[in-house]
């Protein structure tokens, strides 16, 4: 017997598949809970590098449908969606995205719509990589300091290194410090 299952993903932990499953529901598919996989992974790792879609994979069975909401939900590389849409087929699994409105995958006409839309996430993601590039060195031309806030102040650095030098443990120091063993350990190869 056809099952349906939902592939639903997101890039970020502060981000929910709640709202993908609703559009399934909404789209009329109902959906078992043990038939949505659900995961927290950037659309930048091969499907077949995502714990969750290869579980995915072993549950497929021929004459199966796989719904996601967007082509993205499956990556963001134009080649590797392709070659998912194309690996799902094999299998005799339908893909059915409700971002395009039940066209067939596996047509013609659907390779064309998956093939645009894939390629245009894909750009969408390559200008994101370009602007922060751009953002990041637009920053350092202006001369501002990136990356996490330093821990200990240069004050607090100098302290360290001559209680070091007198003996003082480097674990101790972390522990007063509120910092990693490592972090002191670094003062140490800095000096």
């Amino acid at each position: 017997m056809a099952r349906t299952f939902l592939y639903a993903r997101v890039s970020t932990a502060g981000q929910t598949t709640d709202n993908q499953l609703v559009e399934a529901q909404t789209a009329g598919f109902g959906i078992l809970t043990r038939h949505t996989i659900a995961e927290t992974i950037s659309g930048s790792v091969p499907a077949g590098d995502r714990p969750g879609f290869s579980k995915l994979l072993d549950k497929l069975d021929e004459g199966d449908t796989l719904v996601v909401t967007k082509l993205d939900r499956l990556g963001r590389n134009t080649t590797d969606v392709l070659g998912t849409v194309e690996r799902l087929a094999a299998m005799g699994v339908h893909v059915h995205c409700l971002a395009l409105k039940g066209v067939d995958l596996t047509s013609a006409s659907g390779r064309l719509h998956m093939t645009v839309l894939a390629a245009v996430a894909q750009f969408e993601r390559d200008l994101l990589i370009e602007r922060t590039h751009a953002g990041l060195a637009r920053a350092r031309s202006e001369g501002k300091k990136l990356g996490r806030r330093e821990s200990l102040t240069p004050a607090q650095k100098e302290v360290i290194r001559a209680r070091l030098a007198e003996g003082v443990s480097a674990r101790g120091l972390a522990k007063e410090y509120a910092v990693s063993h490592p972090t002191i350990l670094k003062l140490t190869q800095c000096s």
